[in-house]
């Protein structure tokens, strides 16, 4: 029976997708949500007997699924979207990202989290896993726009444009986690940038706050050769062995990108119980390359999708990220089988979830769980005709299918229109950013070889 609550609200449409282990889809499936969670899953005919009552939104050419998790993003950065591309990772970070950083404030960030609000809802992510500057900025633009986060300020060795000294920067942390402690969609982590900004005194001091405060610990680790190669210099050590060493790896460890680790680096990922951020397009788009995430599942690791920021990928699009992770290890082993449909669906669902520590929260749809849900519209002719729905979510499917979506039992967008947030004023406001930015910055491009 559903929990009591002013408000029922049954969801239904063609498919229901719930990721319920061993649940195919559902035809003519349908929700009932009861306030913020779902109160049941069944097929339409039988809810609407039980629940005549409910108010219903229908959808006949829909699939309801659970709404995306993107693992790892940097919100904002939709500011510095084609500000410098075609560019290796520390001349783009040192040379153009991090300058362009320095002149940024709480309200700019704000903004461009908001933009970057926009483009989420709109093509289906519901949860999210933000390591940036001005944090409690990042939290005021996602209490407005009714979102799932996990957020935490990015602390490094040196002075940041956000808190200034360092000693400032972890007692911003802590105010945060204070804060936000009983929040019902925002969570705070702690966040030690990468080994190559972080000293290892650091990043131990970081890590005991995490583990004093039982919270996650996000962290760029192992992305390129670059980082390998200098970290192997300065500690004789490879990065994951590094944190090894320090005692970092662990199963609060959120480890974004893992793209040089090797098989032994792998297994002890997957010994520690470490979890991993997959973000393919961005990897791709700087040159760092194809973390070996095939060999990860194979061997246990806990893997979630993420987007990085919109200033590497270019777009915050998790139906994207999905079909390049589906598609790149294929190519990569000459292969049709290392990575499938069905996991790199998992991978940006209950596999994110699990990632967050959320997963008896969020991640499929099940009795109980809180009603974060998206429905597409299939009526397309790229999704036309439908043999598989979750081949065509991977392969066919795009941002854009995205008709209606639902964190926490309210309705973020409906029919395509955002119901929380005012996206022309947005647009505006992040436009006018754009030109202070540019006068201060010309956009760079990468010289051709």
């Amino acid at each position: 029976m559903p929990m009591a609550t002013d408000r029922q609200l049954l969801l239904s449409g063609r498919y229901l997708l719930t990721m319920e282990e061993g649940c195919p889809p559902i035809e003519e499936g349908a929700l009932l949500i009861a306030g913020e969670n779902i109160a049941a899953v069944g097929k339409t005919a039988e809810l609407l007997q039980r629940y005549p009552q409910a108010l219903r939104l229908h959808t006949p050419h829909g699939l309801i699924m659970p709404g995306l998790v993107n693992v790892h993003t940097h919100a904002t950065m939709s500011l510095f979207r084609g500000l410098a591309d075609d560019l290796p990772l520390m001349r783009w970070l040192n040379d153009y990202i991090f300058p362009v950083e320095a002149t940024l404030s709480a309200e700019m960030v704000q903004v461009g989290t908001l933009l970057s609000l926009c483009e989420m809802i709109r093509s289906g992510t519901t949860s999210f896993c933000d390591m940036y500057l001005f944090a409690g900025a990042v939290a005021e633009a996602v209490e407005e726009s009714g979102m799932r986060a996990w957020l935490g300020e990015a602390i490094y060795d040196f002075p940041s444009p956000s808190y200034g000294e360092l000693e400032n920067g972890l007692a911003l942390t802590e105010e945060l986690i204070a804060r936000y402690r009983e929040h019902p969609l925002i969570n705070m982590t702690l966040v030690a940038h990468a080994v190559y900004t972080c000293s290892p005194a650091l990043l131990t001091r970081v890590a005991n706050m995490a583990r004093q405060a039982n919270l996650p610990l996000a962290i760029h680790l192992a992305e390129n050769e670059e980082e390998e190669k200098s970290c192997r210099e300065r500690y004789g050590l490879s990065p994951v062995y590094h944190l090894e060493q320090l005692g970092l790896l662990g199963p609060n460890l959120i480890a974004a990108h893992c793209v040089m680790p090797d098989d032994a680096e792998i297994a002890l990922l997957a010994r520690r119980g470490v979890k991993v951020a997959h973000c393919p397009h961005s990897n791709m788009k700087l040159g760092s390359g194809i973390a070996p995430v095939d060999t990860m599942l194979a061997a246990g690791v806990c893997v979630g999708l993420g987007t990085d920021g919109s200033a590497s990928n270019n777009s915050v699009d998790m139906f994207a990220e999905m079909g390049s992770m589906a598609r790149i290890h294929k190519a990569k082993r000459r292969d049709p089988l290392p990575v499938t449909a069905q996991e790199a669906l998992h991978c940006a669902t209950l596999g994110g979830a699990r990632v967050l520590g959320a997963e008896q929260v969020i991640g499929s749809l099940a009795v109980g769980k809180k009603a974060d849900c998206i429905v597409l519209d299939l009526d397309q002719p790229h999704l036309t005709p439908l043999y598989h729905p979750v081949s065509h979510l991977v392969y066919a499917a795009k941002g854009s299918d995205v008709l209606h979506s639902m964190v926490n039992g309210r309705i973020l967008m409906q029919d395509r229109k955002l119901c929380t947030l005012d996206e022309t004023a947005i647009l505006c406001q992040a436009r006018e950013i754009a030109q202070v930015i540019a006068q201060r910055q010309a956009a760079p491009v990468g010289n051709k070889r």
